[in-house]
């Protein structure tokens, strides 16, 4: 089953250390206290540390802004728009903002449960059947089925996602999957 989201629509958190806000899309399996896997987007507006979250990957693709990330006071990683970087949760990372705040996608999965993966894409996407997964729109039109769906616009879903199709030139969608791995469950 897909289920449809709006970013400017979307439930707002904001964070204890006043530094930004989360707008989550699912922390699954809902209403658990500890998530499998969790989509979200943030609003990074001062510079600080992540949270961590040991035994847990990430993904975290930039939307807009300027995102460095350190480890230790050293550069490990300066954000490109658009393009997933991988990382533990366990890393300390803090986020500094060269040009104020930005805006992000995480992806969260719980290691041992779920393996995760993000790219962007202008051509059509099929998730892998047995994947759960999201998508939103970065820009352009996209079709799922009979829905339309425009910038700032997904869906996730747990399994089954079927075809989205680009239907504009300027058509560009960021996609995660969430994969069982082979220890879920023992």
């Amino acid at each position: 089953m897909i289920h449809l989201f709006n970013r400017a629509s979307l439930p707002v958190s904001r964070w204890r250390n006043g530094g930004g806000e989360t707008r989550e899309i699912i922390s699954y399996p809902p209403g658990e206290a500890e998530f499998d896997w969790r989509i979200s987007i943030a609003t990074i507006a001062a510079d600080g540390d992540f949270s961590t979250f040991p035994g847990v990957d990430r993904i975290i693709t930039l939307l807009d802004g300027e995102v460095e990330l350190y480890s230790d006071d050293r550069l490990r990683q300066r954000l490109a728009v658009n393009q997933p970087y991988a990382f533990r949760g366990e890393d300390r990372i803090s986020a500094r903002l060269p040009a104020g705040a930005s805006h992000d996608f995480n992806i969260m999965a719980r290691r041992g449960s779920y393996v995760s993966a993000a790219e962007t894409t202008r051509a059509a996407f099929v998730p892998p059947v047995e994947a759960a997964g999201v998508v939103m729109v970065i820009s352009g039109q996209w079709q799922h089925g009979q829905t339309l769906l425009a910038a700032g616009q997904g869906a996730w879903w747990e399994n089954q996602g079927g075809q989205f199709v680009p239907l504009s030139n300027d058509a560009l969608l960021l996609w995660g999957t969430l994969l069982p791995s082979f220890n879920h469950g023992l």
